[in-house]
This record gives C-alpha cells, structure tokens and sequence, in this order.
C-alpha cells in the first residue's frame, strides 16, 4: 500500500547503474499534462491565482484560462517537442481527452506514450476502496477509447490513497508514478508480487509560475538547465520534468521551454524518452 511503511533508505549511497540505451548518461522524461476539461468546481492551477475563491457554482473565468491550454497551450508545446524530434508523456485525465478529441491522436502520432491522470480531478485520497476502485476503472475505459489502447501507467492528481496502488495492480498497470522520493525507478511488493515505480516530480514542475515561484520564462530555463547539468554530471540518472498547456502553453512561457529543449539537445548521451519506454526498460535491465 503506498504509504503504509516508509522506505527512507531506497538505493543509498550505492545507486545502480541504470544501463540506459546506447550508455546514455542521463534519462530525460517530459511530462505533458493535459487536464482541461477535467476539473469540477476544483479551483485548478491557473494565472488567476486565488482571485476567484469566493464564486459561486462555476468559476467562468477559470474555465476559460484552463480552456487555453486545450485550444492553444497544447499545440505550441506539441510542436516544440516535435519540431525536435523528442517524445513526450501525455499524462492526460480521462475527461480532458473526452473534451479535445484531436489531442490523443496527435500525440500518438508523435510518438508519446500515455499515462493515466485519473477521471478527472479525483481526490483518490478521499475514496473509499469501492469508490476509487469504480473510478480507476472508468478512467482506463474511458482513456482507451480515447487512445486507442490502454494505458500502461497511471499517475494519481495530487495525492494516491493506501489502497491506490492495490488497485492499480488489480486493473494490471504496469507501473505507477504516485510517488516523488526518488531520481530512478524502483520495485516494491504490493499483493504478493513485484510492481515498478518511475518517480514523478513536483521540483521541475511548472506549478511553479501558478505558485509565484517562477516569473518569467528565465526562471523555468535556469532552474530546469541547472536540473539537467547537475544530472548530467553525475550521469546515471534520471530527470523528469512536468508542464501543463495552460501554464507553459503562454508564448512567454513557451520561450523557456524551447531554451530548455535545446540545451537538452546540444547533449550528447542523452536519452529522452516516454515514460512507458522507461519502465520496459527497467523491467528487462532491472527485474525484480
């Protein structure tokens, strides 16, 4: 169960070596998170701030700057990415691929892999094991629909439940990203067998901007490229980063992004790569 015995120990001082493809010193993974159109009432992550926490019913405006990422956000990010040639994780919610039918298909066709977000933007952490266990389900059929194919990860919003990951080997998820201790995948036991984890991040996240944390675009690159170099030199790791469409969508916030995609790219030994490609990875180099 997550959280039910914490392991503050992990792979300590003797980290393995990853072995990724071609002896590339450092993994990167980039997150796109595409929840427009999933939110219920939920005050999101928006340019809005706090500004709209005493509407009544449904904030309109909020909607709107979350429509954005939808309409517009998503393709600039798309197209930074594919004008490179680099993959990308849509980490999508199941009703914001329900909303945009155009996002699943061109995010396949560019090569990105897809990780579940949830129905909507559940409180996983607030089900009982009944309720959530309908609701991992609806996510899957819905996101297979939308897809194509079923997702091989999932990744809860925000917080998992103690029961999450049971649930998730139930429904046969091959891994999940419901945890934020770690710079590599790892194995832990739940019901009587082995299940992968690939880390995800709220440190290269650009929750950071709808925070006030970042300002402007500079802030993201210098903190993303500072990421990358430290990770870099040790080699051995594995960096993921997380942007949102109605975030990192804004032009001047897109400036950032496509900074940070060309220094990655002036790199050598250095694999990025979708999420699901990382976890076939580890299974076939890492068994458990």
């Amino acid at each position: 169960m997550v959280g039910a015995e914490r392991d503050l120990v992990g792979y300590g001082r003797d980290r393995p070596d990853p072995r990724w493809p071609e002896g590339a010193r450092l993994a990167v993974n980039i997150a796109v998170s595409v929840e427009e159109g999933a939110e219920r009432g939920e005050w999101p992550l928006t340019d809005a701030g706090a500004a709209g926490g005493d509407v009544p019913g449904r904030d309109l405006a909020a909607e709107s700057m979350m429509d954005y990422g939808s309409r517009v956000g998503f393709w600039r990010v798309h197209r930074l990415l594919t004008e490179r040639g680099l993959p990308a994780t849509l980490s999508a919610c199941a009703l914001a691929l329900e909303a945009n039918p155009l996002i699943a298909p061109a995010a396949r066709s560019a090569g990105w892999d897809l990780m579940a977000h949830g129905l909507g933007f559940d409180k996983h952490y607030l089900m009982d094991v009944d309720e959530e266990r309908a609701a991992i389900t609806a996510a899957v059929a819905s996101l297979t629909r939308s897809w194509g194919a079923p997702p091989e990860g999932w990744y809860c919003r925000y917080a998992p439940s103690a029961q999450t990951r049971r649930l998730l080997v139930e429904h046969g998820l091959a891994y999940d990203s419901d945890a934020y201790d770690d710079e590599l995948p790892y194995w832990v036991a739940v019901a009587g067998q082995r299940h992968l984890v690939i880390p995800h991040t709220f440190s290269n996240n650009d929750n950071k901007y709808a925070k006030g944390w970042w300002s402007t675009s500079e802030d993201a690159f210098v903190y993303l490229r500072d990421a990358f170099d430290v990770l870099y030199a040790e080699g051995g790791g594995m960096l993921v980063v997380s942007v949102h469409p109605r975030l990192t969508g804004h032009p001047a916030r897109a400036a950032g992004l496509a900074r940070f995609l060309d220094h990655v790219v002036a790199h050598e030994d250095v694999w990025v790569t979708t999420r699901a490609a990382v976890a076939r990875h580890w299974r076939e180099e890492h068994a458990p």
